[in-house]
């Protein structure tokens, strides 16, 4: 049924439950998104709540059966599959007999869509034939990819009682079970890092490998922070059979969720890198794949199968997108944290969307409440903070980690303890205690503020769907845990489907008087922050290991504004910020080099 992808923009995962339903809202419109599949126990009470929705017959899959936590997440994705398909027969056939809806339908697709243009000539010259236009959309029209994510290290051992249970059922492999053996013919994006044992499990589902005519009914697409990340997964994955269509890259900081930063390399010299090394990346992973298969005795394919190149984080004009689909050679652009504004779009109380609609930049901030110990990104005044902060005022610190997909904590226990469990905080708490009167009391608040930071995010960043949809909350009151990138903080009002898509696309704006940094430069300064505030956490006497990764993170910085120099002279995009722009990057390399300096002398004194 998907011809082609007419969208040049998808939708990352967001959260848990952000766009744990986002296919169902947008699919149709050829929009891809991707579903969080690391909480059955979320999966499960949608697939209950859309069940009954449209109609559909429902049996619960209790914790009681065999393999539930896969069992689920099939489920859940062939309910989803078979009601976005349908929803998409519907809306093509109202295209047909509805002028005004198919209006709307053009006035989302990108301006350079020879859909758009063709379609646009049925309503200018006034052509009323309903067959013909019917066969134009079977043909031209696509569903949005109904694409799945697994984070790679939320993999914990699973117990039946005190006995553990084999590797196959640990979280992030009964997740990819699940997938996989679904009705889907679409992708998986791994995140967070790469896990060996987790991706030598792909080699159980035929799905993964090509057929007789190169096709891949399920895809793999890995998030990556760097070309040699890139290199390193999709050689790994290439011996053993698998092919790697996508590498999607994502800011290291400027982003929402986890923040996993790089050793100082910016976005723009890591997308020139991969633009560069495109075809030996091609080259060396196919060589690697077409010899995993013919060991195996499986079909081979005569030329490289397809990949892709995308990228996301903090993008937020049509500019921008614009630049990076041309200066790159990208297939596409990710927009996830602005879609927390769209009702159509995402899943999210009101309570949370309006806090997210009011913020301003000095709401957004890096925080250490994740329990994975990565820093995190967070915005201000979520309802978790008031409830964190009553239970460790009431001396009752820590969540009851009823979902424990973060228990992967085993300094006390061999089964796995979450760090933001009250069980985990009360030992650490206690631990504190014992050695109050060798610390100032400074010092034991910092620890004890340490140890209670941590959230509970299994439960709090999959509140927001349960409130939207007014389904029970069982068990301790949590509230929301939201995670945006920061720049959200330009996003200020809650906007229409159609009115984000316009604004992706130029034609129309959401950012009115609204005084934004180009999406390098604040990527940028979110490095130098992050490299001033790295360097202060240093004593006073900075050893030759640590100068040695400053010295490093600095020289990729400045590499960075370098290559920003002479992008940002040359191109013909960005000619109305071109000077402060300019202005910007020099100005952030004299913050660099002047913290660089007093590093430097804190070393002489070492």
């Amino acid at each position: 049924m998907k011809t082609q992808n007419n969208h040049t923009f998808h939708i990352p995962v967001m959260g848990l439950a952000y766009t744990i339903d986002s296919p169902i809202r947008i699919a149709h419109f050829g929009i891809s998104s991707v579903v969080s599949i690391t909480d059955d126990d979320l999966i499960e009470k949608m697939r209950a709540f859309y069940s009954e929705k449209f109609s559909v017959p429902y049996q619960e899959i209790t914790q009681k059966f065999h393999d539930y936590r896969a069992e689920r997440i099939t489920h859940y994705l062939n309910l989803m599959d078979t009601i976005v398909n349908d929803k998409f027969d519907k809306f093509k056939t109202e295209l047909t007999e509805s002028k005004s809806a198919l209006e709307n339908y053009i006035a989302l697709l990108p301006n350079k869509s020879d859909v758009k243009k063709t379609l646009q000539k049925f309503i200018d010259e006034g052509i009323c034939f309903k067959d013909a236009l019917r066969k134009f959309l079977e043909k031209n029209s696509s569903l949005g990819e109904i694409d799945v994510n697994i984070m790679t290290k939320v993999d914990k051992d699973n117990y039946d009682g005190k006995e553990k249970l084999p590797t196959e059922f640990n979280d992030a492999h009964a997740a990819l079970r699940g997938f996989a053996n679904s009705n889907l013919s679409s992708s998986v994006v791994l995140s967070a890092g790469m896990n060996p044992r987790l991706y030598s499990y792909f080699e159980n589902f035929p799905d993964f490998f090509p057929n007789e005519n190169a096709f891949l009914k399920k895809k793999i697409i890995l998030k990556v922070s760097d070309y040699r990340s890139a290199l390193i997964q999709g050689s790994f994955l290439a011996k053993k059979g698998l092919w790697v269509s996508e590498y999607r890259i994502e800011s290291g900081l400027n982003c929402g969720g986890h923040a996993f930063a790089t050793d100082g390399l910016l976005l723009g010299p890591i997308l020139e890198e991969f633009k560069t090394k495109r075809k030996e990346l091609i080259n060396a992973t196919h060589d690697l794949l077409v010899k995993a298969l013919e060991i195996k005795q499986m079909s081979v394919p005569k030329e490289p199968l397809p990949l892709k190149i995308t990228a996301q984080g903090g993008v937020g004009t049509a500019e921008e997108h614009e630049f990076l689909l041309e200066n790159y050679n990208l297939e596409s652009v990710g927009w996830g944290s602005p879609f927390l504004l769209v009702p159509e779009a995402t899943s999210l109380d009101i309570e949370t969307r309006e806090l997210l609609a009011n913020a301003k930049e000095n709401d957004f901030y890096l925080s250490n409440i994740s329990p994975l110990g990565v820093p995190f990104n967070s915005i201000k005044g979520v309802s978790n903070d008031f409830w964190k902060e009553k239970r460790i005022n009431d001396n009752k610190a820590g969540s009851s980690c009823p979902k424990k997909f973060l228990a992967l904590n085993k300094q006390y226990d061999d089964v796995g303890l979450c760090t933001a469990s009250k069980k985990y905080q009360d030992i650490k708490l206690s631990e504190l205690e014992e050695s109050k009167n060798q610390l100032s009391n400074t010092a034991f608040s910092k620890q004890k503020a340490i140890i209670t930071d941590k959230a509970c995010l299994c439960v709090g960043l999959a509140n927001a769907s349960y409130l939207e949809n007014n389904m029970e909350i069982k068990g301790q009151q949590q509230g929301v845990v939201i995670c945006p990138g920061p720049n959200l903080a330009y996003f200020n009002k809650e906007v229409s489907l159609k009115e984000m898509v316009q604004h992706i696309y130029g034609n129309a704006t959401i950012l009115k008087d609204i005084n934004r940094p180009n999406v390098f430069i604040n990527e940028l300064k979110m490095y130098v922050d992050y490299f001033v505030n790295e360097v202060n956490v240093y004593t006073t006497a900075i050893t030759n290991a640590q100068l040695k990764k400053v010295n490093s993170f600095k020289s990729n910085i400045l590499e960075g504004i370098e290559y920003y120099k002479n992008t940002f002279s040359k191109t013909t995009f960005f000619k109305m910020e071109r000077e402060a722009v300019l202005n910007e990057l020099e100005n952030y390399k004299e913050q660099l080099l002047k913290s660089i300096t007093s590093t430097n002398k804190r070393h002489e004194t070492a």
